[in-house]
């Protein structure tokens, strides 16, 4: 019998656009919602956002069948799509609502990501110290609807194709065995 059981897994990894973009793609993601955690307001807009006091990270909240991909197995995914190793910036993002975040939803998932960035730290997998953030999850507010499904809408944006495609042909490049089928 096949295991109904959808899973929550909350990240942040930079625009919101860029790491919806790569966990759309993902085998057993069934959901991928853009929005903003880790503030201090309640309702943010994303040009409340924007300004970087109130707290909030860009992040995306997925819902995923654990049978088809693990939650270890999405955390290397987002470690391989984004750099952890810049405090509040990805690329030219500059700010807090850009930092790389897990937002955790059970002692497992933090036990599950402490492990797999000391695997990369041990690996050396990165030249310069992973300074990715492990919180509990707290309140998630979805983004404006514009901001959904964005890059699917928008590829020929230059934002699109400079910034997100590079991290969409990564995670094709180095985990094709867990991209849903064409």
């Amino acid at each position: 019998m096949e295991n109904k059981k959808i899973e929550v897994a909350t990240l942040a990894g930079g625009c919101f656009w860029c790491t919806e973009a790569v966990f759309q793609r993902v085998e057993g993601v069934k959901e991928v919602v853009s929005g903003f955690t880790g503030g201090n307001i309640k309702n943010p807009a994303y040009r409340e956002i924007m300004t970087g006091r109130t707290g909030h990270a860009e992040a995306i909240q997925l819902h995923f069948d654990p049978v088809k991909t693990s939650y270890e197995e999405l955390l290397y995914i987002f470690f391989a799509t984004h750099d952890p190793t810049t405090l509040n910036r990805q690329q030219n993002d500059v700010g807090t609502q850009y930092r790389s975040a897990i937002f955790y939803h059970s002692e497992a998932q933090k036990e599950t990501a402490g492990k797999v960035i000391d695997e990369l730290k041990k690996e050396q997998v990165f030249q310069d110290p992973i300074v990715t953030e492990i919180t509990a999850a707290g309140a998630f507010y979805t983004a404006e609807q514009e901001h959904h499904d964005y890059y699917n809408q928008h590829r020929n944006q230059p934002y699109c194709r400079v910034i997100i495609d590079p991290k969409v042909q990564k995670l094709k490049a180095k985990f094709s065995d867990k991209l849903k089928p064409a």
